[in-house]
């Protein structure tokens, strides 16, 4: 019987799948500094995010040599390191079609979201206020969604904003995709200077590090929407700190930095930021990995069974538990009755 960690909370229906198709699973979540100790008993660890598979937890894990396989309940992979992983002879597997479709649904809710100003006004009027005129939206027909990653998910983007009347355009570090011509393949240049909406659905990448810069945020065209439904690291955050307050605010140097200091709390709490934590994970239709594991059952026991050798791939687009939606810039309207503490 093959021993399985599950570490960070998993739908029950899979686990159920698993054992009944005979292996031995334990759900228990370690800290850092007794995961790798813990590992040295299991065949398998299928994790989520908060897990961290690093250097130092592989090394513990593999003195008795009995891990092979890690398990990635999701599709970002960066809290692994999976190269040293692969040096040590374990294979990393995720379940890259698991999410595409939610988090393709959630990024043109957030479209429409920040098109309204449905975030803010709801806020308003539940503190009385009724003020229409003051949050005046645009139509999304129309109007070109510039897709940064055209994977999985960024090809489910894109179906579903050219069926509203949306322009789609896109860029990927893998050039043109033959078969997409409905879809117009850019440079990231002309990408960020033509598009209406830009949604980012890219991997970070620690080689190529953050996409989204005070460069890149110069180079969009007046009144563009930024969304990412990606990695938070793929953009600066004190870059878009820095654009809000040339954008909005005058504010003094010291009020500048209290807000560097607090930056993430500043970012979730402005007025013109829509943010959320991640919400793809948990549809009530049906659990999201479980189908995705049940799947991948018979790959398993064939990694446990060969020592791991067989070659890595991956082809998922990574997602954040965030994400983070403003407007970038002309919304001046906004600026009047917002208070510089947000």
């Amino acid at each position: 019987m093959y021993n399985i960690l599950i570490t960070d909370g998993f739908d029950r229906n899979a686990i159920n799948k698993l054992k009944e198709l005979n292996f031995n699973v334990v759900e228990e979540f370690y800290e850092q500094n007794e995961l790798g100790n813990k590992l040295r008993d299991f065949d398998a660890i299928i994790m989520r995010s908060v897990t961290e598979i690093t250097k130092e937890v592989i090394d513990k894990a593999c003195e008795n040599s009995k891990l092979k396989l890690i398990v990635k309940a999701g599709v970002g992979i960066d809290n692994i390191d999976v190269e040293y992983a692969m040096e040590k002879g374990i294979k990393v597997i995720n379940t890259p079609n698991a999410s595409s479709i939610s988090v393709a649904e959630l990024t043109i809710g957030h479209i429409f979201a920040i098109s309204r100003f449905v975030n803010i006004s709801n806020v308003t009027m539940r503190q009385g206020k009724w003020e229409k005129k003051k949050y005046e939206g645009t139509e999304i027909n129309g109007k070109t969604l510039g897709l940064i990653g055209f994977g999985r998910i960024g090809k489910e983007v894109a179906k579903r904003a050219k069926a509203l009347g949306m322009k789609v355009i896109y860029n990927d570090i893998l050039g043109k995709f033959e078969g997409y011509d409905k879809y117009k393949f850019c440079k990231l240049d002309e990408l960020l200077s033509k598009s209406d909406f830009i949604s980012l659905h890219i991997p970070y990448d620690k080689n190529i590090g953050t996409v989204i810069t005070k460069k890149e945020i110069a180079k969009m065209k007046d009144g563009a929407y930024l969304i990412n439904c990606a990695r938070g690291r793929v953009m600066s955050e004190e870059d878009l700190l820095d654009g809000l307050n040339n954008l909005f605010y005058e504010m003094e140097d010291k009020d500048m930095d209290t807000r560097k200091r607090n930056l993430k709390d500043y970012l979730v709490k402005n007025k013109i930021i829509l943010s959320v934590p991640c919400l793809i994970a948990y549809d009530t239709d049906s659990p999201y990995i479980s189908k995705e594991i049940t799947k991948i059952e018979k790959e398993i026991k064939s990694v446990i069974n060969t020592l791991g050798s067989e070659e890595y791939s991956h082809e998922g687009i990574k997602f954040d538990i965030s994400f983070i939606i403003f407007p970038v810039s002309n919304i001046k309207k906004l600026r009047e009755g917002m208070d510089s503490e947000c």
